[in-house]
């Protein structure tokens, strides 16, 4: 009797993702939209190795240290994956200090992995868009980062974008603990804060009066200046706002915090940001301060359908080639790369046996828009048909000048 292999049963560790090609186009999309404003801004991409020695996020991140994917490897070694992309980042400018030119202005698009309970916009492997500045202490680099965060979310076509901003400086006398509590005001409300304040320790005075400081704190200089960057950057001040009760959760912020949500969005903040003044220093001894942000990538993205402003494509094939019969196989295989010399993405069906029926049957599915149909008479004739799918109308069009009328009838540029 012979053994039966073992079924392995197909699926996803929760908080983890696969993406077919509708979901994996719109990912590209955003990728290619957010790298087109960072580079417009002057940053270069900087990559960092998933996994990082333990040490590197130790004592970094604050109270979240619980969510990192830590683990002995092979060589008994205390490693962890990505956490976040400021800490390597930082790592990464005292590692090579003699071959970066300061002020260095970076991006970064990776993955990070953190092991929190999956949620609505939350997953425990995601997509980060980072981009700092590294070597300068002023305001203009933190107004610059935070007006490079407002044109993404402009550039990505939303009308409505705010930056809510603070300053770490200005929660002086209250402690870290009591910090990362009043972030949560707005989802816990004042007396969840209190209450969550109290049970880390601080009797109820304390917590209320840390919570009364903070919601009283007005803008300082820095904040002012900022505000004046933006509004001659061509921001009015519906793109932003001081928010006294922004903390952020970092235990690495030193001064300027600040997020961006999307009025009517109900998931909550898109992007999130900070100045880290002492992130290198601790890992070469030398004071290069830093500022920047990380955008969340899949929130990001469910706004965009959310307000529709991204089209929902199946594929990025524009015209498949079909093969009317074996023996007209190397004219479409000639018509094909043609297109291709062109830039026209183009799909050629494979197998030359199946019927041209099947075939537009295939490119219908998929979503392919349209079809070159070259029978026997079409090419006596130097001619090519034209199937639109998306109308069901088609049309001869001479062979010399197929080329051309594709491109119009998908719009593309000549």
């Amino acid at each position: 009797m012979k053994n039966k292999s073992k079924k392995i049963e197909p699926r996803t560790l929760k908080g983890f993702r696969d993406f077919l090609p509708n979901e994996a186009i719109k990912r590209q999309y955003l990728r290619d939209k957010i790298r087109q404003v960072f580079e417009l801004y002057g940053y270069d991409p900087v990559e960092t190795p998933a996994l990082e020695y333990l040490e590197t996020f130790e004592g970094q991140i604050g109270e979240e240290e619980k969510l990192f994917y830590k683990f002995q490897d092979q060589g008994k070694r205390w490693v962890a994956l990505r956490y976040d992309q400021t800490v390597p980042v930082s790592r990464v400018v005292a590692q090579y200090s003699d071959k970066i030119t300061l002020p260095f202005k970076c991006y970064q698009i990776q993955t990070v992995w953190r092991a929190e309970k999956p949620q609505k916009g939350r997953y425990r492997e995601f997509l980060q868009c980072d981009a700092d500045i590294f070597g300068v202490l002023g305001p203009g680099a933190d107004a610059e980062v935070i007006a490079l965060s407002l044109d993404i979310y402009k550039a990505l076509g939303f009308k409505k974008v705010k930056a809510l901003i603070n300053d770490r400086s200005l929660f002086e006398g209250i402690p870290y603990k009591a910090i990362v509590s009043i972030d949560k005001l707005k989802k816990i409300g004042k007396d969840g804060v209190i209450e969550e304040i109290v049970k880390k320790g601080f009797n109820r005075d304390e917590a209320e009066d840390y919570l009364k400081k903070a919601i009283g704190l007005k803008p300082n200089k820095t904040i002012k200046d900022i505000f004046s960057y933006l509004k001659t950057a061509g921001f009015t001040e519906s793109w932003y706002q001081f928010e006294p009760t922004l903390a952020r959760a970092f235990s690495y912020s030193t001064g300027v915090i600040w997020e961006i949500e999307i009025p009517g969005f109900e998931t909550g903040s898109v992007l999130g940001g900070e100045r880290y003044d002492n992130l290198v220093a601790t890992f070469s001894g030398k004071d290069v301060v830093g500022v920047g942000f990380g955008l969340g990538f899949d929130r990001t993205l469910e706004a965009l359908e959310q307000f529709g402003l991204i089209e929902d494509i199946k594929t990025n094939v524009k015209v498949l080639v079909s093969v009317f019969s074996p023996e007209f196989l190397k004219e479409s295989i000639k018509l094909a790369s043609d297109l291709r010399a062109a830039g026209i993405n183009t799909d050629i069906y494979p197998d030359p046996t199946v019927s041209l029926d099947k075939q537009l049957k295939y490119a219908d599915k998929k979503g392919i828009p349209l079809v070159i149909i070259m029978g026997a008479e079409e090419i006596k004739e130097a001619q090519l048909v034209l199937k639109d799918m998306r109308t069901g109308e088609q049309k001869k069009v001479k062979e010399v000048a197929f080329t051309k009328e594709i491109k119009n009838m998908l719009k593309l540029k000549n």
